[in-house]
């Protein structure tokens, strides 16, 4: 059982800047690859950003592709999601989620690959 719980989640104008944190607990957090997702407001859950166990692979949605960078720090359990250049669609609940037993290359797009979720953390921008 890995227990995951963001933090880092605020209110912040367009434009500026976030880092968002996962802290892993349980189970083996290297073996796991990370995800991170965001749900706005009566929309579904889509990906945003991951990273794979190795840490040799990331992989970002279209959207967020140069604004936004995943990375992993092994030796704290912990991921995190530098998020700059900010923009009121970026608004939503962000969860970070952790692929148990992923090959060490794999970076999922799916929610259904992953095994564990934390209970997620707001980031509203404003115009």
């Amino acid at each position: 059982q890995v227990q995951l719980a963001e933090s880092g989640g605020g209110l912040v104008q367009a434009g500026g800047s976030l880092r968002l944190s996962c802290a892993a607990s349980g189970g083996t957090f290297s073996w796991c690859a990370m995800g991170w997702f965001r749900q706005a407001s009566g929309k579904d859950r889509d990906f945003v950003a991951g990273i794979s166990w190795s840490g040799g692979r990331t992989d970002y949605s279209a959207s967020v592709k140069g604004r936004f960078t995943v990375s992993r720090d092994n030796a704290q359990n912990t991921v995190y999601l530098e998020m700059s250049n900010l923009k009121p669609e970026d608004t939503g609940v962000y969860y970070c989620a952790a692929d148990q037993g992923a090959y060490p290359l794999r970076v999922a797009r799916v929610q259904s690959e992953y095994d564990y979720w934390g209970q997620g953390t707001q980031v509203t921008v404003s115009s």
